[in-house]
């Protein structure tokens, strides 16, 4: 299900379901959004060959950028062990746990980088695997 949103995220989800179909957003009880991508193919090294990935999107965006995401609970590395600075916690204002990527964006442009733009931040992230 996805939720009817406003602003720059109505166009922009639309850019980031083309691209990843089945991706959805979910307006939160604290007005961020929750965005969520299924199926991201993973490199070698992971102990899985995809994962599902959610990010909030801060109130104020896109002039607030994303920070951080989540994956699936059962995601390690392929030796068993969890990624460096991850740790198993709960997405906001759900009763899902997963594993929370503590993972900062170095620049943003908030006339020019989209969620589109997140989530090849998160792929990028993704394809080493440590």
């Amino acid at each position: 299900m996805t939720t009817a949103l406003a602003g720059p995220l109505e166009g922009q989800l639309g850019r980031l379901q083309k691209a990843f179909p089945g991706s959805r957003a979910r307006a939160l009880p604290d007005a961020t959004v929750l965005v969520t991508v299924p199926s991201v193919p993973l490199s070698t090294g992971w102990s899985q060959v995809t994962t599902d990935v959610s990010f909030v999107v801060p109130v104020g965006y896109p002039m607030a950028r994303p920070d951080c995401f989540y994956a699936d609970v059962g995601l390690r590395l392929a030796n068993g062990n969890l990624p460096m600075n991850t740790a198993p916690q709960q997405i906001p204002h759900s009763e899902d746990t997963c594993v929370w990527f503590s993972w900062h964006l170095t620049t943003w442009h908030p006339t020019r980088d989209t969620l589109l733009t997140y989530v090849r931040v998160i792929q990028d992230r993704l394809n080493r695997p440590q």
